[in-house]
């Protein structure tokens, strides 16, 4: 067992679960660029259909905007952060199909931009990890820690983008959407990842940047739920989207392991 503290209360534990996008790597370095792409594929797509007006990234996808229409930012409660691909597939391709194509023609189309988006993302290999998670990774792998990795995104990409930060080897489990029944805020990824850990519940702890990850701990019974969040126009951090947390930092340099 080792003692982890976050935002004054110490808990003991045996193992963390990690949220991976916005939590173990910077999710504007890798996913911004993505969204950057696909948007711009429909986008592109609706106005030869005569429909570009259908399209607000915001509404649709909590995408933040600078003036000239380009990716800044995202919602932390929204599509983009909690959703999984399908989920953002469909809403896009929703868009296709109110602009007159039919429902499976729509799909496919989103599914082909989807991936010429990931195959830029494959070539540039942006990931980049979070500020402190190096040290606070060293620091639980000397205190004994087993570690996991529990994400909306598919297992195989999961591992790619761990092995371009260098990261694959510290973790024991690697829980996609793909390895469950039910995705967060279900606890399926988080009861699956203890098990292969070899720990309960109980002795375990969830950090993460949603509040799909909190309810995800929550409902597996973890011994605490960390919310990552970034302090906004001078709020509190995760003042609002991250009710479910039991703590909530700022960054991994207000996380200490011994």
């Amino acid at each position: 067992m080792a003692n982890i503290q976050a935002a004054g209360r110490l808990v003991s534990c045996r193992g963390i679960l990690f949220d991976k996008d916005g939590t173990l790597l910077d999710f504007m370095a890798l996913w911004g660029s993505w969204a950057e792409t696909l948007t711009g594929f429909v986008e592109r797509e609706l106005e030869t259909l005569g429909a570009g007006a259908l399209f607000n990234k915001s509404a649709l996808l909590g995408l933040r905007l600078d003036e000239a229409n380009r990716v800044i930012g995202y919602d932390r409660t929204g599509p983009v952060a909690m959703g999984t691909e399908e989920e953002v597939t469909a809403l896009l391709a929703g868009l296709l199909y109110a602009a007159g194509v039919p429902w499976n023609d729509a799909v496919n189309r989103i599914r082909e931009f989807n991936a010429a988006a990931l195959a830029e993302l494959k070539r540039r290999r942006e990931a980049r990890p979070m500020a402190g998670l190096r040290e606070f990774l060293d620091a639980c792998r000397e205190a004994g820690l087993a570690l996991a990795v529990v994400t909306s995104d598919v297992t195989a990409e999961a591992l790619e983008h761990l092995e371009w930060m260098g990261l694959r080897e510290r973790f024991g489990s690697v829980v996609g959407r793909d390895r469950v029944g039910r995705g967060k805020p279900g606890p399926d990824m988080a009861l699956l990842a203890c098990r292969e850990l070899g720990i309960s519940p109980a002795e375990a702890v969830v950090i993460g940047e949603s509040n799909a990850d909190m309810q995800m701990g929550k409902r597996a019974g973890v011994r605490l739920t960390v919310g990552l969040a970034e302090t906004e126009d001078g709020a509190p951090p995760g003042a609002t989207y991250l009710r479910d947390a039991d703590v909530v930092v700022s960054g991994y340099r207000e996380l200490s392991v011994r």
